[in-house]
């Protein structure tokens, strides 16, 4: 099938799924969110595919979220009645967006996430649902949500910690701040570091193949099993979130993160 943000290919027991905006340096709009699921669907009920990489197209994992398509998409951000109906339905799209992530868990296949170049906001969020990270040289992350004026509400909150401890996540998500690849690494944000981008996309792949030599049936199962150890805390953690964003937007802050993003200019948080 076509879709509007990803490209997909199917190298026999590897399926491709390419991030594919590069002239808006991959930043997820709406079918970001909503062909993913049904991407990991297709292959999940292709019994060839053993094992999934997401990678990107161009020189960039993500640039985050696309602030000016997504607040089109919710309008419910810039309702002037932020009455119960409009909370309640602001909460049930965020509920819609966490579906991305929670699809790359859902899957019983391992999912690899190959980043080069800049992975914000919600491409962290997507890389903290695979299973294993890899990265090239010139990757940088950021949890970025606080700089533009919201909570991260899409699961990097409930998925980092068990990868890189409480204290790191509490450290990006309270900054916003880039890390390096080699940071990535120390971390334990990613498990190898790549030279460049073909070396990355290879190593992504042997390690692909590498996984896809043992038991299917086992693979899938430990997966499940490993999965099984956080999955309430996960969902639990997520349903919080969804409710806490939609109290704390819109505002202020909010507004301007928009404003600025269009104008290109940082913005001036008033308190």
């Amino acid at each position: 099938m076509d879709y509007k943000f990803y490209r997909v290919q199917k190298e026999r027991f590897i399926g491709w799924i390419y991030l594919n905006r590069p002239e808006k340096k991959n930043a997820m709009n709406p079918p970001a969110f909503s062909e993913l699921p049904q991407i990991i669907s297709e292959m999940e009920q292709d019994d060839e595919i053993r094992v999934i990489i997401i990678a990107s197209s161009g020189e960039t994992f993500s640039s985050g979220i696309d602030l000016l398509e997504m607040s089109n998409e919710i309008g419910e951000i810039r309702d002037t009645d932020q009455n119960g109906h409009t909370k309640w339905k602001l909460v049930r799209k965020i509920f819609r967006l966490q579906e991305m992530v929670n699809s790359l868990q859902a899957t019983d296949k391992p999912v690899i996430a190959a980043v080069n170049g800049l992975c914000i906001g919600a491409g962290l969020d997507l890389i903290s649902g695979c299973d294993i990270r890899v990265c090239s040289k010139d990757a940088k992350f950021s949890l970025r949500e606080a700089a533009v004026g919201f909570v991260a509400d899409i699961g990097v909150l409930q998925r980092l910690p068990p990868i890189i401890g409480e204290g790191n996540t509490r450290e990006l998500a309270f900054t916003a701040k880039f890390i390096d690849a080699e940071t990535a690494l120390r971390i334990h944000l990613v498990n190898s570091v790549f030279g460049d981008r073909d070396h990355l996309i290879a190593g992504a792949r042997e390690l692909a193949l590498e996984i896809a030599s043992n038991s299917p049936l086992a693979v899938k199962a430990t997966k499940r099993a490993l999965n099984f150890i956080n999955e309430e805390q996960i969902r639990r953690g997520l349903n919080y979130t969804a409710t806490l964003s939609a109290d704390i937007i819109p505002s202020e802050d909010l507004y301007e993160a928009i404003a600025a993003f269009a104008e290109k200019r940082r913005p001036e948080f008033k308190r």
